[in-house]
């Protein structure tokens, strides 16, 4: 998919913005912060890389993701509903309302495999339902 008003510096803007929230976010620091103590610089890095490509398709980002994801301890479904609505609300501060609603279509997309990657469950429904 190619965004053609979304830059790579919103993107790092978002990105950003979005993992210093997570740092201080009493239901989401604990594990983000466990998996990536001393390794955030590299990984807001990689962050930025991989919404490059999914949103403007550019870039070089390859990784198992999924892998990644499901080799992290102490995941619950409140972290899926937290990151989501802390990443929406970083979403809607940097993006217009068309371009937002891009972003968090893919976000609920990733969010929706991640949980059943976790749970074994089918996600039916977005996990939080955009305001956009």
């Amino acid at each position: 998919m190619k965004v053609s008003t979304i830059t790579e510096a919103m993107i790092r803007t978002m990105v950003d913005r979005f993992y210093a929230q997570v740092r201080r976010d009493d239901v989401l620091s604990g594990v983000f912060n466990a998996s990536l103590d001393g390794r955030w610089e590299p990984h807001l890095d990689r962050m930025v890389a991989f919404w490059t490509k999914v949103l403007m398709g550019t870039g070089e980002f390859q990784s198992d993701v999924f892998g990644k994801h499901m080799a992290l301890q102490g995941i619950e479904q409140k972290h899926f509903s937290r990151w989501l609505m802390l990443f929406e609300q970083t979403v809607n501060d940097i993006y217009s309302p068309d371009d937002a609603q891009i972003v968090m279509e893919v976000a609920n997309r990733i969010a929706r495999s991640l949980r059943y990657g976790y749970f074994r469950e089918h996600a039916t429904l977005q996990i939080h339902e955009t305001t956009i």
